[in-house]
C-alpha cells in the first residue's frame, strides 16, 4: 500500500488490533485479536516516532469514518485532509497519506472497535487534539449534517473523551447562543471568578505542550485549539466588561 515510505516503516501500537487490520498488516499477534473481534493491543513502551506515526494513522482512519458519515464522499473533504497534511507534515507526506485515506474510505471502519484501541494507547491530550481535527474536517463542506454530529459524538465517546470536552470542541466551530461558555465548559450563570478559573483549567488541559511528544507539527495544530479557548474567554470578558 506504500504507507511504509511515508511513516518511515516504523509503527507502534497501530500495527496491532483493529487499526492494524485496516492497514492490512494481518500477521502474527496482530491478526489474532482482529479476527476474533477483540482489541488485543500490545501494551509496551513505544518510541516517540512510533507514537507519532500511530497517531497519524489513527487520524486518517477516523477521517474516513467522518467523511462517510453523511453518506457522501465529497472532494472538499479530501481536499481538507490533503491541505491539513501538507500544512502540518510537509509535501512529502501528502501522496502516501491520501493513498491511505482512500483505502480506508473503501473499507468498513468500525469506530466501536477502533475507538477503544485509541483510548488505550493515546493520552487524553492527544485524544482531545485528534477530536479537534475531526470536527474541523466535518465542516470542510460548509455544512454540519446531523449524521456527522452523531458520528463525531460517538467517536468522542469511544475514544474516551468526557461529554463536556466533546461539546466544548464542537462549540468552537458551530456557533450558537452561549457557545463561548460551552467552550469553557461553564454556564452563563457562572461568576466572573468561575469564568477565570474555567479558562485557567481549560488552558492547562489544552496547552500545545501537552502534545509535544507527537512532534512540532501536531503541536502547531494544537495551538489552533488553544486560540479558540482564548477567543472564547476574551469574548466573555468583553461581554461582561471584565478586566
Amino acid at each position: 500500500m506504500g504507507a511504509s515510505k511515508w511513516i518511515g516503516g516504523i509503527l507502534g501500537w497501530a500495527l496491532f488490533g483493529p487499526i492494524g487490520g485496516l492497514l492490512g498488516y494481518l500477521a502474527g499477534s496482530a491478526v489474532d485479536g482482529y479476527l476474533n473481534g477483540a482489541i488485543q493491543v500490545q501494551r509496551t513502551a513505544y518510541s516517540h516516532v512510533e507514537q507519532r506515526n500511530s497517531f497519524l494513522v489513527s487520524l486518517l482512519v477516523l477521517s474516513a469514518a467522518v467523511i462517510k458519515a453523511d453518506g457522501k464522499t465529497l472532494q472538499s473533504e479530501f481536499n481538507y485532509v490533503r491541505d491539513f497534511v501538507r500544512r502540518n507534515f510537509g509535501d512529502a507526506a501528502v501522496q502516501e497519506a491520501m493513498q491511505m485515506l482512500e483505502r480506508f474510505t473503501r473499507q468498513e471502519v468500525n469506530i466501536y472497535q477502533v475507538g477503544p484501541q485509541i483510548a488505550v494507547n493515546m493520552n487524553y491530550s492527544q485524544r482531545l487534539q485528534l477530536f479537534h481535527y475531526l470536527v474541523q474536517l466535518a465542516m470542510a463542506d460548509g455544512e454540519f449534517a446531523g449524521s456527522e454530529k452523531s458520528v463525531l459524538e460517538a467517536i468522542g465517546g469511544t475514544i474516551g473523551l468526557q461529554n463536556a470536552d466533546i461539546t466544548s470542541i464542537i462549540a468552537m466551530f458551530f456557533k450558537e447562543t452561549n457557545s463561548a461558555y460551552t467552550v469553557l465548559e461553564i454556564s452563563p450563570s457562572a461568576t466572573d471568578d468561575e469564568v477565570r478559573s474555567a479558562y485557567r483549567r481549560m488552558a492547562m488541559k489544552n496547552h500545545p505542550d501537552k502534545v509535544a511528544t507527537l512532534g512540532p507539527d501536531i503541536q502547531k495544530a494544537a495551538a489552533e485549539k488553544f486560540r479558540k479557548i482564548q477567543d472564547a474567554y476574551e469574548s466573555i470578558k468583553a461581554e461582561r466588561g471584565m478586566n
